[in-house]
C-alpha cells in the first residue's frame, strides 16, 4: 500500500478574514504577515483594518506574491461592521473558512492607576471585537462545512508584568478561545490562540523605542533573537492550516522562551 504523506497547507481555495491586517508603510505587523502568508499558500484573503489605505497596502503586497485579496475598512468593535466584513467575503469569494482575530491595543498601570474609560476601551477592542467577529463568521463557516479561527492573545496573559488591564484582556482572549473550541468543535470549527512575546512590529517602533530598550527586549529571549511579525504570521498560518487539523483549544506561545526568563517589564 502506498504511503500517503500530507504535503500541503490545505489552504488553496479557502477564504480568510484577517482583522488588523494593515500596518504603517511597508512594515510587517502580525496581521499583515498572516495575510501575506495565507495568500501565498493559496487562500483568498479579506484584509480588514480601520484604515483602508493600510489594508490596501497589504493587498498590494499580496498581489506582488501572486495572491488574491481585497481590502476592507471596518471597525470590529461594531457588530454591523463585523457582519459587513463577513458579507464582503461571501459576496466576493462565495464562502468563509478562516478567521484571524488580530486586533488589539495596549495599556499600562494597575487597577488603581487605570482610568475606567481605558479599562472599558481595552476590553472592547481586545475581547469584544473577537466575540463579534466570531459571532458573525461562525454561521458562514458552518455553511462551508467547518473552519478555523485564531485569536491573538499575548504572553502578558501568562506572565503579568505591570500591564494589568492589557493582561486581563489577553487572559480573557484565552478563555474565549477555549470556550469557543468546546462550543464549535462538533461543527468542525477549530479555535486556537497565539500568544506573542515582545515582537518588533510597526505598532512598537512607531511609538518610539530606544536602542537600549530594543536590545533588552531581544536579550529577554532565551534565543537572544528578536521576534517579528513574520514569526506570529507563520504561527497563525500553521494553526489555520490542515497541518493543525487535530489541534483545537490550544495556546501557542511564540516568544523565543521569554516567558521562561520572566524579566521585569521594560520601561521606555
Amino acid at each position: 500500500m502506498a504511503l500517503s504523506v500530507p504535503d500541503s497547507w490545505g489552504l488553496a481555495g479557502k477564504v480568510a478574514i484577517v482583522t488588523g491586517g494593515g500596518a504603517a508603510g511597508d512594515g510587517i505587523g502580525n496581521g499583515r504577515a498572516a495575510a501575506i502568508l495565507l495568500a501565498k499558500a493559496g487562500a483568498r484573503v479579506v484584509v480588514v483594518d480601520r484604515d483602508k489605505a493600510l489594508a490596501g497596502r497589504t493587498v498590494e503586497m499580496i498581489r506582488e506574491v501572486e495572491g488574491e485579496a481585497i481590502a476592507l475598512e471596518a471597525d470590529v468593535t461594531q457588530a454591523r461592521d463585523c457582519a459587513a466584513m463577513v458579507q464582503a467575503a461571501l459576496d466576493t469569494f462565495g464562502r468563509l473558512d478562516l478567521l484571524d482575530n488580530n486586533v488589539g491595543i495596549g495599556s499600562r498601570g494597575s487597577v488603581v492607576d487605570e482610568p475606567e474609560e481605558t479599562w472599558r476601551r481595552v476590553m472592547q477592542v481586545n475581547v469584544e471585537s473577537m466575540f463579534l467577529a466570531a459571532k458573525h463568521a461562525i454561521p458562514a463557516m458552518r455553511r462551508a462545512g467547518g473552519g478555523a479561527i485564531v485569536n491573538v492573545s499575548s504572553i502578558s496573559a501568562l506572565r503579568p508584568r505591570g500591564l494589568t488591564t492589557y493582561s486581563v484582556s489577553k487572559g480573557a482572549v484565552i478563555a474565549l478561545t477555549q470556550a469557543m473550541a468546546v462550543d464549535h468543535g462538533p461543527e468542525s470549527i477549530r479555535v486556537n490562540c497565539v500568544a506573542p512575546g515582545p515582537v518588533y512590529t510597526p505598532m512598537v517602533y512607531q511609538r518610539g523605542m530606544s536602542a537600549t530598550v530594543r536590545d533588552r527586549r531581544r536579550n529577554a529571549s532565551l534565543l537572544k533573537i528578536e521576534g517579528t511579525g513574520w514569526d506570529i504570521g507563520h504561527a497563525v498560518r500553521y494553526l489555520l492550516s490542515d497541518y493543525a487539523r487535530y489541534i483545537t483549544g490550544h495556546v501557542l506561545v511564540v516568544d523565543g522562551g521569554t516567558t521562561v526568563t520572566a524579566p521585569e517589564r521594560d520601561s521606555q
